[in-house]
């Protein structure tokens, strides 16, 4: 057997003509990774060219290039929908596509990427690459890419500050008379708090850079850090409150489009060197840096004003009221101008009328709890890196730290700020109703504990109704949508949230990037009715497979049962496991068919779970991979040991596939969480490799019989 990391076998084998290297990325799954590996690398050997393949796929890079391989390419394919570092490339025709151009137009690509312009350095990043090279693509991809690339770098900066905040008011914080906590100063914990407080000062810089970055590269760094340091530094501006992450988007798509703008400018050949270090870092700072001191600052600080100003004219109106326009206001933009308008308020207000704090103190852990719980009632829409931000947003709303909901807003506006919304005005507007108080400036289930709240168990309630309120309209909205996850996508997009399940088709993520031989040519490319299960012998289903003599007990045919014996893929896809034609005729009954044909091997503990996984695995975007396959898969419990499916249909089901054909030829691969890492992947990628051999599918279509299907089906290492 092979593993993953193997090249594919007709990359860089045959053919004198020209050296080529290709790299195939996806931030959102790993089979169109191999796929379009597998198509370059045939179609470069048919054309007598020699092709190296470079996969970056979610278990990392493989067949990495080599600085010699550039020095020697003719041309570089980078068929992707991520952001693949190009500085490598510098001086080297460069063609930047999408990876699904690489699996569809292999041929057509190498043709191009002979008179594709030479990548000069500085360029863009790849979203917008792939928009000039192919005359095209989606415009959400370049946006969302850009606006995840910057929440993956600002989680870290989150979670960190947010937590060493938290724990060192947990830890060090001494309890005042009127409840609330006091670290002293000079203390170990005041060191500890002061180290998360330059945490979450870092984390819209980071949010505004990271975004910056995505669209102009390394020159727009400096502008995008810099322009949300000066969004979130409302004092510049004559501010009490910073514009906040809201803010720090704005500024890091304009620093990026500045930056992409300035490079546009025909400057003369000595000035060159310097434009990228040196010009369009000052000019896009300075330019960006003022716009928003003297341009956008002022409507900023406009608002504050006004909104204070009309919440003093509101106190003597219903306490109801005020509590939802209160928790609207401290859900929207967690910790930009309107939340501190609202905390402001409140908090002048302590002395004199602490019921409006109580509505205040009650909306602030909303929005992190509300988030916190959507990840664990419904895991299987967000990454693993969101759901662990989920867990440290539940400690964060404990403490009252509205921003740890914030990497969550930032990646789904649209569905997120209104939930955390709805969920702070149910949460204020029962507060203000029971007429909670709360005497301290501070919000949080903690003020509570402490002793600062009166109606404590009213209290408890209102946060408890909202963040029910925020996390049920998420998951709603979020089941409504188009995408269920943006990591996976979605990380669609970019800086990709962390290690998000492998997704085989593109989620709505747009093509790559274009930017520009000679005899050699690379390739890289970066790296889903219940059905009762026949019941088995005990031996049959501790070990997956079937003797000639329980077959025989069984009534089956005896070669089927020989051929259960031949080991594909490990052993995960028997001839238990596979169905010579499927009864089903539409994708859903496919998948609960197939389940139940996996339920036989009595490795599947629940089979409806398997359907469920299955299911939500496939809104996250369609398994239908081109070519008349399909490969639904799913990371569940359900099952206790990995274990791969095989079926055929003579009419084709309408799967949604890339290139409009119907899947003929459907795998269904599920393994428990614990195995959903490298095993899953390898499964992936060595069927999808395989795949993509006609001569191999062809076969696979006309076999008569289980023998021959598995027989043929062995060939898979």
């Amino acid at each position: 057997m092979t593993s993953p990391a193997d090249p594919p076998r007709a990359a860089g084998t045959r053919g004198q003509g020209l050296k080529l290297l290709a790299v195939t990325a996806c931030p959102t799954g790993i089979a169109h990774t191999y796929m379009a590996a597998e198509k370059l690398a045939q179609a470069a050997e048919s054309l007598g060219h020699h092709m190296k393949v470079e996969t970056q796929g979610s278990i990392g890079a493989e067949n990495v290039l080599s600085d010699n391989d550039v020095k020697n390419a003719d041309g570089i394919i980078i068929a992707a929908d991520k952001d693949v570092d190009r500085s490598r490339f510098v001086g080297k025709r460069v063609l930047v596509v999408g990876v699904a151009e690489g699996i569809h137009h292999p041929e057509q690509l190498i043709e191009q990427v002979q008179n594709a312009p030479v990548y000069r350095g500085g360029g863009g990043g790849a979203s917008a690459g792939a928009a000039a090279a192919t005359g095209g693509g989606k415009q959400r991809s370049t946006t969302y890419k850009a606006l995840m690339n910057g929440v993956s770098y600002m989680i870290p900066f989150v979670v960190v500050g947010g937590l060493l905040i938290a724990v060192s008011l947990a830890l060090g914080g001494d309890p005042q008379a009127d409840g609330g906590l006091v670290i002293p100063d000079g203390s170990f914990w005041k060191h500890v708090n002061d180290i998360g407080v330059i945490g979450f000062t870092l984390m819209i810089p980071v949010l505004s850079g990271y975004i910056a970055y995505a669209i102009g590269d390394r020159p727009a760094l400096v502008p995008g850090m810099i322009g949300g340091w000066i969004a979130n530094t409302g004092a510049l501006y004559d501010s009490e409150a910073g514009a906040g992450f809201i803010g720090a988007i704005v500024t890091g798509f304009l620093a990026g489009y500045i930056v992409l703008w300035i490079k546009k400018v025909k400057v003369p050949k000595f000035v060159q060197p310097i434009m990228p270090i040196i010009v369009i870092p000052i000019v896009a700072t300075t330019s960006l840096a003022l716009f928003f001191v003297y341009v956008i600052g002022k409507p900023i600080s406009w608002v504050f004003e006004h909104l204070t100003s009309w919440l003093g004219g509101l106190t003597g109106t219903s306490a109801a009221l005020l509590g939802i326009i209160l928790g609207l206001m401290i859900a929207f933009d967690m910790g930009g101008p309107v939340n501190k308008t609202a905390f402001l308020f409140g908090a002048g207000l302590v002395s004199k009328n602490p019921e409006i704090m109580g509505m205040c103190a009650a909306a602030i852990p909303v929005p992190p709890l509300g988030q916190g719980i959507a990840t664990l009632i419904r895991r299987k829409f967000f990454t693993e890196q969101e759901r662990e931000t989920g867990l440290a947003a539940l400690f964060m709303g404990f403490f009252g730290i509205t921003e740890g909901a914030i990497p969550f807003a930032a990646a789904r506006p649209a569905r997120v700020i209104p939930a955390n919304m709805l969920g702070g005005a149910a949460a204020g507007a029962v507060a203000g109703l029971a007429a909670v108080a709360d005497s301290v400036p501070h919000g949080g289930p903690i003020v509570a504990v402490l002793g600062a709240v009166d109606g404590v168990p009213m209290f408890f309630v209102a946060v408890a109704i909202g963040s029910a309120v925020t996390a049920l309209t998420t998951v709603t909205l979020m089941t409504l949508g188009t995408s269920a996850i943006g990591a996976e996508e979605a990380a669609p997009g970019g800086p990709t949230l962390a290690a998000p399940e492998p997704v085989l088709a593109g989620v709505g993520v747009g093509g790559a990037v274009g930017t520009g031989g000679g005899a050699v040519a690379t390739v890289v490319t970066p790296a889903p009715a219940r059905t009762a299960a026949a019941a088995v012998p005990a031996t049959a289903a501790a070990t997956g497979t079937a003797t000639a003599d329980a077959a025989a007990a069984e009534g089956a045919d005896p070669g089927e049962a020989a051929a259960d014996e031949t080991p594909v893929l490990s052993g995960h896809l028997t001839a238990q496991t596979v169905k010579e034609q499927l009864a089903a005729d539409t994708k859903d009954a496919a998948i609960r068919e197939l389940a139940g044909l996996l339920a036989a091997t009595g490795k599947v503990a629940d089979v409806e779970a398997l359907v469920r996984a299955a299911f939500a695995r496939e809104k996250q975007g369609t398994t239908g991979l081109g070519e008349e396959i399909a490969i639904p898969h799913a990371k569940t419990d359900a099952v206790t040991a990995p274990v791969v499916g095989f079926a055929r249909s003579a009419d084709g089901i309408e799967w949604g596939s890339l290139d409009g054909t119907q899947a003929k030829l459907i795998f269904m691969i599920a393994v428990p969480e614990a195995a959903a890492g490298d095993e899953h992947l390898r499964i992936l990628a060595l069927l999808s490799r395989k795949l993509m051999d006609t001569g191999f599918r062809e076969r696979l279509t006309a076999a008569e019989g289980k023998p021959e299907i598995l027989r043929i089906l062995g060939e898979i290492r």
